[in-house]
């Protein structure tokens, strides 16, 4: 499933979409969803308003001619302008797919889209979420995954809802946070092994951390490494005391510059 409105960088994501399900054979979804322009500015008005119903229609006619040749496409409008139901009419869309597109929330871009839309879809839809920065072209995602690994559930789930996105990749890397090296060389073994059973050759990386600029080390390595996808658990649980649940979630969402698979 693929989250669509009326901004730019819709067609970034509607290509990727695209590209994924041809490339799984899968039946793509594509949902337009978006505040109406009278809740941007608190005017009551008569519904459909005439500029979400125009937003509406070439949303459908830009998906029909990108999913032209899939063997299963579909759009659909969940026809409400309010924030709380474009958010939970989402989220209820979501839990129908094996993955869901969204993109990074930029006001500038894309401010008839609810800001915490993403955030809100990743934590209450049960499904694996792939975001896309709101800058950059990405065509493809998976050939250099890095994998933010941490002992708990998130973390577990993010890993393995990704193992179709890194299957046939070049290069994996398993990044582990610990307060000492063998801890974290123990963590990443744990799941290279993993990786292996799945056909995935993977290296590993331990980064000792004492203080709270984990997620900077985190996005410092996404560049280092030229990953196309990063895979973390949502909600920024490490697993380390300093780290307040759903922190690390939301300084990812603001600062991405990759695409980002997470799970909750």
């Amino acid at each position: 499933m693929v989250h669509l409105d009326q901004s730019e960088r819709t067609s970034c994501r509607l290509a990727l979409a695209v590209s994924l399900a041809r490339m799984h054979q899968a039946r793509l979804v594509g949902v337009f969803g978006q505040l109406a322009q009278s809740q941007s500015v608190g005017v009551v008005s008569s519904w459909p308003t005439p500029e979400y119903a125009a937003a509406a229609e070439a949303s459908k006619a830009a998906f029909e001619a990108a999913a032209a040749g899939l063997p299963q496409a579909e759009w659909h409008d969940i026809n409400r302008g309010s924030e709380a139901e474009v958010v939970r009419r989402m989220t209820d869309w979501a839990r129908h797919a094996d993955l869901v597109i969204m993109g990074q929330n930029d006001d500038k871009i894309s401010p008839s889209v609810p800001a915490d839309l993403t955030e809100e879809v990743v934590l209450n839809a049960g499904r694996p979420v792939l975001i896309i920065p709101y800058i950059g072209k990405f065509t493809e995602v998976g050939k250099r995954p890095l994998v933010a690994w941490s002992n708990v559930r998130e973390a577990a789930r993010a890993l393995n809802d990704a193992l179709p996105l890194m299957e046939g990749c070049e290069k994996a890397t398993v990044m582990s946070f610990a307060t000492n090296a063998e801890e974290g060389r123990s963590a990443c073994d744990h799941v290279i092994r993993h990786l292996a059973c799945h056909d995935i050759q993977a290296q590993s990386q331990v980064m000792l951390v004492t203080d709270i600029g984990i997620m900077d080390m985190l996005l410092n390595a996404t560049t280092d490494l030229a990953t196309d996808l990063l895979v973390m658990g949502a909600q920024g649980h490490i697993g380390l005391p300093f780290m307040s649940r759903g922190a690390g979630t939301r300084y990812i969402l603001r600062h991405m510059t990759v695409p980002v698979l997470m799970s909750n």
